[in-house]
Protein backbone atom coordinates (compact mmCIF):
# COMPACT_ATOMS: atom_id res chain seq x y z
CA UNK A 1 0.00 0.00 0.00
CA UNK A 2 1.05 2.98 -0.53
CA UNK A 3 0.40 5.82 2.04
CA UNK A 4 0.47 9.08 -0.56
CA UNK A 5 -2.83 7.10 -2.40
CA UNK A 6 -6.15 8.19 -0.60
CA UNK A 7 -8.71 5.69 -2.89
CA UNK A 8 -7.66 3.19 -5.61
CA UNK A 9 -11.18 2.82 -7.84
CA UNK A 10 -11.20 -0.61 -9.01
CA UNK A 11 -13.30 -1.08 -11.84
CA UNK A 12 -14.06 -4.74 -13.60
CA UNK A 13 -14.81 -4.73 -17.48
CA UNK A 14 -15.78 -6.89 -19.88
CA UNK A 15 -16.59 -5.68 -23.64
CA UNK A 16 -17.11 -2.10 -22.22
CA UNK A 17 -15.14 -0.27 -24.41
CA UNK A 18 -18.06 2.28 -25.65
CA UNK A 19 -18.28 3.19 -21.78
CA UNK A 20 -15.11 3.12 -19.95
CA UNK A 21 -13.63 6.51 -22.02
CA UNK A 22 -16.75 8.53 -20.46
CA UNK A 23 -16.59 6.64 -17.01
CA UNK A 24 -12.82 7.32 -16.59
CA UNK A 25 -13.27 10.89 -16.74
CA UNK A 26 -16.13 11.25 -14.24
CA UNK A 27 -13.99 9.42 -12.05
CA UNK A 28 -10.92 11.95 -12.74
CA UNK A 29 -13.30 14.42 -12.24
CA UNK A 30 -15.11 13.23 -9.27
CA UNK A 31 -12.05 12.84 -7.42
CA UNK A 32 -10.06 16.07 -8.26
CA UNK A 33 -8.63 17.40 -5.04
CA UNK A 34 -7.60 13.27 -3.75
CA UNK A 35 -4.79 11.19 -4.01
CA UNK A 36 -5.97 8.34 -5.95
CA UNK A 37 -5.50 6.04 -8.85
CA UNK A 38 -7.59 4.15 -10.59
CA UNK A 39 -7.34 0.12 -12.18
CA UNK A 40 -9.48 -1.29 -14.88
CA UNK A 41 -9.58 -5.24 -15.20
CA UNK A 42 -9.78 -6.13 -18.63
CA UNK A 43 -11.51 -9.37 -18.45
CA UNK A 44 -11.24 -11.01 -21.43
CA UNK A 45 -12.85 -8.94 -23.98
CA UNK A 46 -13.10 -9.37 -27.47
CA UNK A 47 -14.01 -5.84 -28.18
CA UNK A 48 -11.64 -3.13 -28.84
CA UNK A 49 -11.52 -2.52 -24.69
CA UNK A 50 -7.79 -3.14 -24.13
CA UNK A 51 -6.82 -0.65 -26.85
CA UNK A 52 -9.14 1.67 -25.80
CA UNK A 53 -7.57 1.78 -22.05
CA UNK A 54 -4.03 1.63 -23.85
CA UNK A 55 -5.24 4.94 -25.61
CA UNK A 56 -6.59 6.25 -22.31
CA UNK A 57 -3.34 6.08 -20.34
CA UNK A 58 -1.21 8.21 -22.30
CA UNK A 59 -3.73 10.87 -20.97
CA UNK A 60 -4.90 9.67 -17.70
CA UNK A 61 -1.40 8.78 -15.50
CA UNK A 62 -3.42 7.69 -12.78
CA UNK A 63 -5.14 4.53 -14.75
CA UNK A 64 -3.42 0.41 -14.21
CA UNK A 65 -4.55 -1.39 -16.65
CA UNK A 66 -4.78 -5.64 -15.37
CA UNK A 67 -6.03 -7.88 -18.23
CA UNK A 68 -6.95 -11.21 -18.01
CA UNK A 69 -6.87 -13.40 -21.20
CA UNK A 70 -9.83 -15.01 -20.79
CA UNK A 71 -13.09 -13.97 -18.65
CA UNK A 72 -12.56 -15.35 -14.85
CA UNK A 73 -16.05 -12.97 -13.54
CA UNK A 74 -16.41 -9.98 -11.38
CA UNK A 75 -15.19 -11.04 -8.41
CA UNK A 76 -11.89 -12.62 -9.30
CA UNK A 77 -11.37 -9.59 -11.28
CA UNK A 78 -12.36 -7.35 -8.56
CA UNK A 79 -9.78 -9.49 -5.94
CA UNK A 80 -6.75 -8.96 -8.76
CA UNK A 81 -7.12 -5.03 -8.60
CA UNK A 82 -7.13 -5.46 -5.07
CA UNK A 83 -3.82 -7.11 -4.85
CA UNK A 84 -2.76 -4.71 -7.09
CA UNK A 85 -3.71 -1.38 -5.57
CA UNK A 86 -1.78 1.36 -3.75
CA UNK A 87 -5.01 2.90 -1.52
CA UNK A 88 -5.94 2.64 2.20
CA UNK A 89 -9.92 2.51 0.39
CA UNK A 90 -10.50 0.39 -2.20
CA UNK A 91 -14.21 1.95 -4.31
CA UNK A 92 -15.62 -0.54 -6.92
CA UNK A 93 -17.79 0.83 -9.66
CA UNK A 94 -19.12 -1.51 -12.42
CA UNK A 95 -17.62 -1.13 -15.98
CA UNK A 96 -21.08 -0.25 -17.72
CA UNK A 97 -20.96 3.08 -16.31
CA UNK A 98 -24.10 2.82 -14.40
CA UNK A 99 -22.88 3.36 -11.22
CA UNK A 100 -21.85 7.10 -10.69
CA UNK A 101 -18.13 8.17 -9.42
CA UNK A 102 -19.89 11.58 -7.91
CA UNK A 103 -21.08 9.30 -4.98
CA UNK A 104 -17.60 8.42 -3.98
CA UNK A 105 -16.47 11.59 -2.35
CA UNK A 106 -19.53 11.42 -0.10
CA UNK A 107 -18.62 7.73 0.64
CA UNK A 108 -15.05 8.69 1.72
CA UNK A 109 -16.83 11.42 3.84
CA UNK A 110 -18.88 8.78 5.61
CA UNK A 111 -15.18 6.90 6.59
CA UNK A 112 -13.28 10.21 7.84
CA UNK A 113 -15.98 11.21 9.97
CA UNK A 114 -16.24 7.84 11.67
CA UNK A 115 -12.96 6.14 11.89
CA UNK A 116 -14.61 2.74 12.93
CA UNK A 117 -16.49 1.94 9.37
CA UNK A 118 -14.51 -0.34 6.84
CA UNK A 119 -17.20 -0.75 4.75
CA UNK A 120 -19.65 2.02 2.94
CA UNK A 121 -22.53 -0.01 0.81
CA UNK A 122 -24.11 1.77 -1.79
CA UNK A 123 -27.85 1.84 -1.98
CA UNK A 124 -29.56 2.57 -5.45
CA UNK A 125 -32.96 4.15 -4.37
CA UNK A 126 -33.67 4.52 -8.13
CA UNK A 127 -32.88 1.40 -9.88
CA UNK A 128 -32.36 1.97 -13.64
CA UNK A 129 -33.21 -1.32 -15.00
CA UNK A 130 -35.67 -3.53 -16.97
CA UNK A 131 -38.76 -4.47 -14.57
CA UNK A 132 -38.03 -8.13 -14.90
CA UNK A 133 -33.99 -7.08 -13.48
CA UNK A 134 -35.42 -5.30 -10.63
CA UNK A 135 -38.25 -7.98 -9.57
CA UNK A 136 -35.26 -10.62 -9.33
CA UNK A 137 -33.41 -8.22 -7.40
CA UNK A 138 -35.68 -7.24 -4.92
CA UNK A 139 -36.68 -10.93 -4.30
CA UNK A 140 -32.80 -11.89 -4.03
CA UNK A 141 -32.34 -9.05 -1.49
CA UNK A 142 -35.10 -10.56 0.34
CA UNK A 143 -33.93 -13.85 0.96
CA UNK A 144 -30.35 -12.90 1.16
CA UNK A 145 -31.25 -10.37 3.86
CA UNK A 146 -33.48 -13.17 6.00
CA UNK A 147 -30.60 -15.84 5.96
CA UNK A 148 -27.74 -13.57 5.94
CA UNK A 149 -28.58 -10.92 8.54
CA UNK A 150 -25.82 -8.72 6.42
CA UNK A 151 -27.89 -5.22 7.45
CA UNK A 152 -27.85 -3.90 3.55
CA UNK A 153 -30.62 -3.51 1.05
CA UNK A 154 -28.77 -3.68 -2.07
CA UNK A 155 -25.55 -6.09 -1.81
CA UNK A 156 -25.71 -6.05 -5.31
CA UNK A 157 -24.93 -2.62 -5.63
CA UNK A 158 -21.58 -2.19 -7.72
CA UNK A 159 -20.37 0.91 -6.06
CA UNK A 160 -18.59 0.25 -2.61
CA UNK A 161 -15.94 1.43 -0.65
CA UNK A 162 -14.24 -0.90 1.94
CA UNK A 163 -10.75 -0.67 3.96
CA UNK A 164 -8.29 -2.53 1.95
CA UNK A 165 -7.19 -4.25 4.34
CA UNK A 166 -10.56 -5.73 5.59
CA UNK A 167 -11.09 -6.80 1.72
CA UNK A 168 -7.77 -8.70 1.87
CA UNK A 169 -8.90 -10.73 4.72
CA UNK A 170 -12.47 -11.94 3.13
CA UNK A 171 -12.75 -15.25 2.15
CA UNK A 172 -12.30 -15.18 -1.74
CA UNK A 173 -14.46 -17.36 -3.77
CA UNK A 174 -16.37 -16.91 -7.09
CA UNK A 175 -19.27 -14.10 -6.97
CA UNK A 176 -17.94 -13.28 -3.62
CA UNK A 177 -18.63 -9.60 -4.34
CA UNK A 178 -22.59 -10.04 -4.02
CA UNK A 179 -21.91 -10.85 -0.15
CA UNK A 180 -19.12 -8.58 0.98
CA UNK A 181 -21.59 -6.85 3.23
CA UNK A 182 -22.32 -10.13 4.75
CA UNK A 183 -18.21 -11.34 5.26
CA UNK A 184 -17.33 -8.06 6.28
CA UNK A 185 -20.09 -8.27 9.11
CA UNK A 186 -18.77 -12.15 9.85
CA UNK A 187 -15.41 -10.67 10.62
CA UNK A 188 -16.74 -7.96 12.94
CA UNK A 189 -16.18 -4.76 10.91
CA UNK A 190 -18.35 -2.30 10.81
CA UNK A 191 -20.20 -0.97 8.14
CA UNK A 192 -22.87 1.46 7.18
CA UNK A 193 -25.43 1.78 3.71
CA UNK A 194 -24.96 4.86 1.89
CA UNK A 195 -27.48 6.22 -0.77
CA UNK A 196 -26.24 6.46 -4.77
CA UNK A 197 -27.39 7.29 -7.58
CA UNK A 198 -28.03 4.94 -10.59
CA UNK A 199 -28.02 5.33 -13.78
CA UNK A 200 -29.38 3.44 -17.45
CA UNK A 201 -26.88 1.67 -19.29
CA UNK A 202 -25.96 4.18 -22.30
CA UNK A 203 -24.18 1.13 -24.59
CA UNK A 204 -23.60 -2.51 -24.77
CA UNK A 205 -25.76 -5.25 -22.92
CA UNK A 206 -25.56 -6.72 -19.43
CA UNK A 207 -23.10 -9.75 -19.06
CA UNK A 208 -25.58 -11.80 -17.15
CA UNK A 209 -29.40 -12.89 -17.59
CA UNK A 210 -31.70 -13.44 -14.64
CA UNK A 211 -31.61 -16.92 -14.59
CA UNK A 212 -27.93 -16.98 -14.16
CA UNK A 213 -27.98 -14.68 -11.47
CA UNK A 214 -30.41 -16.86 -9.71
CA UNK A 215 -29.02 -20.11 -10.15
CA UNK A 216 -25.52 -18.93 -9.05
CA UNK A 217 -26.91 -16.95 -6.18
CA UNK A 218 -28.36 -19.89 -4.26
CA UNK A 219 -25.71 -21.91 -4.49
CA UNK A 220 -23.39 -19.38 -3.09
CA UNK A 221 -25.82 -17.98 -0.54
CA UNK A 222 -26.04 -21.36 1.05
CA UNK A 223 -22.63 -21.87 1.03
CA UNK A 224 -21.84 -18.26 2.97
CA UNK A 225 -24.48 -19.10 5.04
CA UNK A 226 -22.62 -22.04 6.25
CA UNK A 227 -19.57 -19.55 6.75
CA UNK A 228 -21.26 -16.95 9.00
CA UNK A 229 -22.60 -20.36 10.91
CA UNK A 230 -19.47 -22.36 10.93
CA UNK A 231 -17.64 -18.84 11.90
CA UNK A 232 -16.30 -18.32 15.37
CA UNK A 233 -14.63 -14.53 15.29
CA UNK A 234 -17.53 -12.87 17.31
CA UNK A 235 -15.39 -14.01 20.21
CA UNK A 236 -12.78 -12.31 21.26
CA UNK A 237 -10.27 -13.28 23.58
CA UNK A 238 -9.27 -11.01 27.16
CA UNK A 239 -5.43 -10.29 27.83
CA UNK A 240 -4.92 -11.12 31.20
CA UNK A 241 -2.89 -8.13 33.03
CA UNK A 242 -0.19 -7.89 35.36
Amino acid sequence: MNPSIDVSVLIPAKNEAQNLPALLEEVRQALAGQAWEVLVVDDGSDDDSLACLSALRARLPQLRVLSHERSLGQSTSVWHAAQAARGQWLATLDGDGQNDPADIPGMLARVQADPGLVLVAGHRVNRRDSASKRWASRFANGLRSRLLRDATPDTGCGLKLIERATFLRLPYFDHMHRFIPALVRRANGRMAVHPVNHRPRSAGVSKYGNLDRALVGILDLAGVWWLIRRTRLNAVPRELEG
